[in-house]
């Protein structure tokens, strides 16, 4: 899926649709004429299958009604006009991103989402940390730069926060049954692209596991030498439930799933 970076375009597709549901009228209702016309030329086989798709139709319009009226766990968030998706805007979108996750997860409209910080190979300056070089261009300075090191740990440290905001968020969201919080049903993984940016290796990418979703044991850092990351989406997938025996490559999959728990 596409990523959508306009947070006003999250909400209208997430709430948008709602307002549509209620406004919807039946489709059946406008062709009972012509239906029944159609009917009685039709063979017993045949009007029989046209009975049964209308039959479907008319449940599915009854499904969409009775989602319509369901009443929201949370109201849809308040967002504040202005916020655009340029540059120096990052920080309060990601703030609105992260706000509609929370509540498109409470309202159960959703039970995945993902949130990205600016596109592949993006060349985001981060001006509100007082660097003004572009992300990736600090991201393939040598390591003996150590301006450029000091940067990168600065912006790192900004993910880093934006991230415990997210948790925090769901922390302090109850469920609507009243079963422990968003965090505690909620498994947020953080991950990067690659290892080390100036060398684009594949060795040593860190993953970050946080809540209690998915049943993996939590407050340990594992340190895992030449194991590839196949095996962590494995485990990941058996706690979703999908008894995967491989997750790309099968050869790096042969050792199973990590054991998480």
């Amino acid at each position: 899926m596409a990523p959508v970076s306009d947070p006003y375009q999250v909400f209208e597709q997430l709430y948008g649709q709602m307002k549509d549901r209620e406004s919807l009228t039946s489709v059946l209702d406008g062709i009972q004429d012509d239906l029944k016309r159609a009917s009685r030329r039709m063979s017993a086989e045949d009007r029989a299958q046209l009975d049964k798709h209308a039959a479907l139709v008319r449940d599915l319009e009854r499904e969409l009604k009775e989602s319509a009226r369901q009443k929201l766990a949370r109201p849809a968030p308040v967002l504040p006009p202005g916020v655009g998706v340029d540059n120096d805007d990052m920080p309060k979108a990601a703030v609105l991103q992260s706000d509609l996750l929370v509540n498109a997860f409470a309202n159960d409209m959703t039970r995945v989402a993902s949130i990205q910080f600016s596109a592949s190979v993006g060349q985001a300056r981060m001006r509100w940390l007082g660097i003004e070089e572009g992300h990736h261009s600090l991201s393939h300075d040598p390591d003996l730069n150590e301006g450029s090191q000091e940067k990168l740990i600065k912006i790192n440290h900004w993910f880093c926060e934006q991230i415990a905001a997210l948790a925090g968020k769901l922390a302090a969201t109850p469920e609507p049954d009243g079963n422990g919080s968003l965090l505690d049903h909620t498994t947020l993984l953080w991950t990067n692209e690659l290892g080390k940016g100036n060398s684009h290796t594949l060795d040593n990418i860190p993953f970050v596991l946080i809540g209690g979703g998915l049943g993996f044991k939590s407050g340990q850092a594992v340190q895992l030498d030449k194991t590839p990351h196949n095996r962590l989406w494995l485990s990941i997938a058996h706690a979703f439930g999908h008894d995967l025996k491989t997750f790309g490559n099968p050869k790096l999959c042969e050792a199973g799933p990590l054991a998480l728990g």
